[in-house]
């Protein structure tokens, strides 16, 4: 485990273990990956000239595109866009020996589609997390009850802290590191599953009267549950 990822997972599991709101700890860090990143790329990176080659090959998203965009540094954006252009310039003419076909064209597009500088920077740290978050459980005698502790974890990250727990946790430890997980998990699938029959229930008449309790938001906590708290 290194401790550029152990600081990280710990704080947010804390977060939200003292803050139910906060909810899934995965997606709260790769919240912060991916703001940390963009800050850099419009800041400090920006003008590195190993970082402008690999933007240049693997460009942006649409979703990052969009979240670069409206972030104040234009000017950051304008000069990162300024030099894949210009390489773009080069890569996509097709004329010349052998050419003419449009191929050239067609196979880096379809190369910029697939990739994107920044969900390939946050995606290699984010898996990092998610294993550092296993071996403390593993290893750590404190952190299984920040585990327990935890409100719950989105079905997206669910899955992915599951697939890796299978790959480096002895059979026995598998077998109660996904007891725990299941126990968070089938509380508030209860809970959310109350709320959510409760705030169809308020558009009868019959229950006009009655209370909202914990049910106003139910639908936007089912859809973070569901589908994680993150822009992607």
């Amino acid at each position: 485990m290194e401790q550029i990822y152990t600081i990280p997972v710990n704080e947010a599991f804390e977060k939200s273990a003292a803050d139910k709101s906060c909810g899934c700890p995965f997606c709260a860090l790769f919240n912060k990956l991916e703001n940390d990143e963009l800050d850099l790329i419009l800041g400090a990176s920006m003008m590195e000239p190993d970082v402008r080659i690999k933007t240049n090959k693997k460009g942006f998203c649409r979703t990052h595109y969009d979240m670069m965009f409206v972030r104040k540094n234009r000017l950051g954006m304008a000069l990162t866009l300024e030099s894949h252009l210009d390489e773009l310039k080069k890569e996509l003419r097709d004329t010349g020996i052998g050419g003419g076909m449009g191929n050239k064209p067609i196979k880096r597009i379809e190369e910029l589609e697939k990739s994107c500088y920044v969900c390939e920077r946050i995606n290699f740290n984010f898996e990092h997390m998610i294993e550092t978050a296993v071996l403390l459980w593993q290893n750590d005698e404190d952190f299984p009850k920040k585990l327990q502790a935890q409100p719950y974890f989105c079905l997206p990250h669910y899955k992915r802290v599951l697939k890796y727990a299978q790959t480096r946790l002895p059979k026995k430890l598998l077998k109660e590191f996904v007891a725990q997980c299941e126990e968070i998990q089938t509380r508030y699938l209860e809970e959310l599953s109350g709320d959510v029959s409760w705030f169809c229930k308020k558009f009868d008449y019959r229950y006009d009267e009655e209370p909202w309790y914990n049910s106003k938001d139910a639908v936007e906590r089912s859809m973070k549950f569901l589908r994680s708290d993150i822009h992607k």
